[in-house]
């Protein structure tokens, strides 16, 4: 009887640990969702695209609607200034952020205005790209990526040290049903990003 009790107790603690966690990811992810649907350019010192795939030089259609999202921005003037983010996948000539660099230059932003930084996740790319912010004293950035991607990049341009507006890309090609798993997974990297910090998040992958 007396050693039911301590197991008993430890049970009521799991129910209460793994009840608290499910009730911590729910929340995280209605902050996620909520993020997504918030579209709030205004003056800013950068534009930053996050990176997405690009194939031989040509960006994907992902990368795409995010790149003409941040063109849109800087024909509109709410800034002069365009960082692109990404690497490359093993066997590819062209950089992610070398295939933006050269959408946004065809398309009338002038190379002294687009900075380029290579990074493989979101952390990386946008602590790369930080230097070369600060370098040209930027504080205030407009993020430019998927609506569900936007929570995370903003958090993560935070923990840098910049004040980030979202201004996510309002033609994305992944839309319906087929955002559900990019909203679960953003959910789990902002809640343990949260508890655990960015950069050591970013380590851990």
């Amino acid at each position: 009887m007396f050693l039911l009790a301590p197991l008993r107790w430890a049970l009521k603690i799991a129910v209460v640990v793994i009840v608290g966690l499910v009730a911590y990811f729910a929340v995280t992810l209605v902050q996620v969702w909520l993020t997504s649907r918030q579209y709030d350019p205004r003056p800013a010192q950068a534009i930053v695209v996050m990176g997405a795939a690009q194939y031989n030089g040509i960006p994907s259609p992902d990368l795409r609607a995010r790149l003409d999202q941040a063109l849109l921005l800087f024909q509109q003037g709410y800034s002069h200034l365009v960082g692109v983010t990404g690497s490359k996948e093993k066997g590819d000539v062209y950089t992610e952020s070398e295939a933006g660099a050269r959408y946004l230059e065809d398309h009338g932003v002038p190379a002294r205005d687009v900075l380029e930084a290579g990074g493989d996740d979101s952390w990386r790319n946008l602590s790369e790209l930080a230097p070369e912010l600060r370098a040209r004293g930027v504080h205030t950035v407009l993020v430019v990526t998927d609506p569900f991607h936007e929570d995370r990049s903003m958090a993560i341009a935070s923990a840098l040290g910049f004040t980030p507006f979202p201004a996510p890309t309002q033609t994305s090609p992944i839309t319906g049903t087929a955002t559900i798993p990019y909203f679960l997974k953003e959910a789990l990297g902002v809640g343990l990003g949260r508890v655990i910090g960015f950069q050591n998040l970013h380590a851990l992958g």
